[in-house]
């Protein structure tokens, strides 16, 4: 089991920023929520298109997600239905390692984008939350578009792209691992455990 949505998740905050929008909601809102993706944009991509090295933008790009981010609410909403019957103490062991994995799997990309411009078009409504269209020009690759889900706080909660939204897809993998292993959350604490040391791992060998 692996946690595969980190690149859609980058991808989406690489494309936040631009300054010209157009929003078809109400204008107030519309500004707060233009307002957080610009100046949450405006500050990845300072970090990403700096000249220090990889390991200095993971340190200054990990404070920046915990801010911005909705990483609890993302990890509740990815244990579904087994939120509810994991014990408080799993809960919190769960989101603890939640977040090492979801910031993991965002940095480790940082060293695959340079010279990155952005366009953004509609502002629409996605429930209770805003949906930002995006586009990420990168050199040499093909156009990456995606929506960018603002809740009120605002922090982002998701991100759509590829086909796919991001929470929605590590939900059904969670789910189905713990299925596989007897509706035992503890087992997907073990994994999550077991991605993280081979993470580590990974990193002092580099």
């Amino acid at each position: 089991m692996t946690f595969l949505s980190g690149r859609r998740f980058l991808l989406g905050a690489f494309a936040m920023v631009c300054a010209g929008s157009l929003s078809i909601l109400p204008a107030h809102a519309a500004q707060n929520t233009r307002q957080f993706i610009q100046d949450f944009g405006n500050k990845l991509v300072a970090i990403v298109n700096s000249p220090v090295s990889l390991s200095e933008k993971k340190e200054r790009v990990m404070p920046l997600i915990q801010e911005n981010v909705d990483i609890d609410g993302i990890g509740r909403y990815c244990l579904g239905r087994y939120w509810k019957v994991a014990t408080p103490a799993q809960q919190k062991e769960y989101l603890g390692l939640f977040h090492q994995v979801l910031v993991n799997a965002i940095t480790d990309k940082l060293g695959d984008y340079r010279g990155v411009s952005f366009t953004i078009g509609n502002v629409t409504k996605s429930g209770e939350d805003d949906a930002v269209e995006a586009t990420l020009l990168r050199p040499q690759q093909p156009p990456a578009t995606m929506q960018w889900i603002v809740n009120n706080s605002p922090k982002v909660v998701d991100v759509i792209g590829e086909g796919a939204s991001l929470r929605l897809t590590q939900r059904q993998d969670y789910s189905s691992y713990i299925a596989r292993n007897g509706g035992n959350v503890d087992a997907l604490i073990s994994a999550l455990k077991r991605q993280i040391a081979h993470h580590t791992t990974a990193a002092t060998q580099q």
